[in-house]
């Protein structure tokens, strides 16, 4: 019995000429159609992802993964890798909410990549969208191809940023290069640039970072007297000149503004609702004898992600130790409802167990409105401890995260002493 194909074939070889040679046009134009048609899921495997910000392209790993039948997407960059897994693929798209955070990803799947944008949600709800790009299978930061003769720009540099307002502050660059790699973080008064990933190529060098939170992007150079100089751009709308020397003694210390009591025997306290609705008092029976830390952020602060991940663990070992942790949560939005629910997915993700409060919106002002025993908010997250009899013992502003490796460190054990201290009174 002959097939479908050769009964097919032999009544097209029938046909005169021209009617074959259409058919056989319009066999090949089905093919290509078919072959040109996009895929429907993404390819696992890495990427080379990237961010178009102001200064240009700002790159940063990118893998997708299958796990237990579910997509998973990790971020890289330097030793960080950052697991999302609130990811769904369906049309031929892709739709990713970042841990932790309101900022969301949402890209077409092409043959050779992914295509789309990636929504930051700033303050007043504003929603920042940056277009996003991510190529299959490249894996180089900056530059495809690495250069031999390179700058040495590792150590530590005492950095002076300059805004678009001519404002000038101080920043430490902790940087290690090994060839053209270069990794490392950029420490402000007030936390840290978290961890930087990029490239030397000659006297030129390119930094970037992003982990859902906050995306940077530095465009620097080694000048004719060894300085690094140039500028960084910090999502859309955020720019600074930078301009470093080589100082291994380089500090922060003094430097910023402070925290302050207005009154040295001034008594913290607040009532705010946690983010189901119900008031939470500083006074209620939960704090009372208890060494108590309060946390004053939000949200969409990287660095308060950072504190997040360290008191965690602190906070399962030490609450029957007698100590107390409440998050004062600072968030985009003014409707309760919309910042309670991102409080409540901040929670999810990063799995806290202490008291969570939806304070306001993030802004130093109100956030200085609602605590008005203190001097002003100048940076968050802001950390305040209280000893057993409720009475400030001291604030801390600011928080560097693990990328500043050994000031991470020390922060961690003055943390303990201090917290030690209290509860040996």
């Amino acid at each position: 019995m002959r097939s479908k194909t050769e009964i097919a074939a032999n009544t097209l070889a029938k046909k005169p000429p021209s009617v074959r040679t259409l058919a056989a046009v319009l066999c090949v134009v089905s093919c290509l159609c078919a072959c040109a048609k996009p895929p429907s899921v993404p390819q696992v495997g890495r990427y080379r992802a990237t961010l178009e910000l102001p200064g240009g392209e700002a790159p940063f790993g990118l893998e997708v993964a299958q796990e237990d039948g579910a997509y998973v997407l990790y971020l890289t960059n330097g030793a960080e890798r950052t697991r999302v897994t609130n990811v769904t693929v369906a049309d031929g798209e892709i739709v990713a909410v970042f841990p932790g955070y309101e900022n969301h990803l949402h890209a077409q799947v092409q043959r050779d990549g992914l295509s789309g944008s990636v929504t930051l949600i700033k303050a007043g709800g504003r929603e920042q969208v940056i277009p996003f790009k991510a190529r299959f299978g490249e894996t180089h930061r900056f530059f495809a191809e690495g250069a031999s003769d390179n700058a040495d720009v590792s150590g530590r540099w005492s950095v002076t940023l300059t805004d678009d307002e001519g404002e000038t502050s101080p920043a430490v660059a902790l940087l290690e290069q090994e060839h053209d790699r270069v990794t490392g973080t950029v420490l402000t008064p007030t936390g840290d640039h978290r961890y930087l990933e990029g490239q030397v190529r000659g006297d030129e060098v390119r930094l970037s970072t992003f982990a859902g939170g906050l995306a940077y992007l530095y465009h620097l150079r080694v000048n004719d007297r060894g300085e690094l100089e140039g500028e960084y751009w910090q999502g859309l709308a955020w720019h600074e000149r930078v301009l470093a020397r080589r100082d291994e003694n380089a500090t922060l210390e003094g430097a910023g503004k402070v925290t302050t009591l207005k009154q040295d025997d001034a008594r913290l306290d607040f009532t705010f609702p946690d983010e189901q609705g119900r008031p939470v008092s500083l006074s209620d029976e939960r704090f009372r004898d208890k060494v108590v830390i309060v946390t004053i952020g939000g949200s969409w602060c990287p660095n308060c992600h950072d504190e997040a991940a360290f008191l965690n663990p602190f906070y399962r070992e030490y609450r029957d130790k007698g100590v107390e942790i409440v998050a004062l949560m600072f968030e985009r939005h003014g409707e309760f409802e919309k910042a309670a629910a991102a409080v409540r997915a901040y929670r999810h993700d990063l799995g806290i167990e202490f008291a969570t409060l939806v304070a306001g919106v993030s802004d130093n002002d109100d956030a200085s409105k609602k605590l008005p025993m203190l001097s002003g908010i100048y940076g968050y997250p802001t950390t305040i401890f209280i000893d057993k009899q409720g009475t400030v013992r001291d604030i801390h502003t600011g928080f560097s995260g693990p990328a500043t490796g050994v000031h991470y460190e020390q922060y961690v054990a003055e943390f303990m002493d201090r917290v030690n201290t209290l509860l040996a009174e």
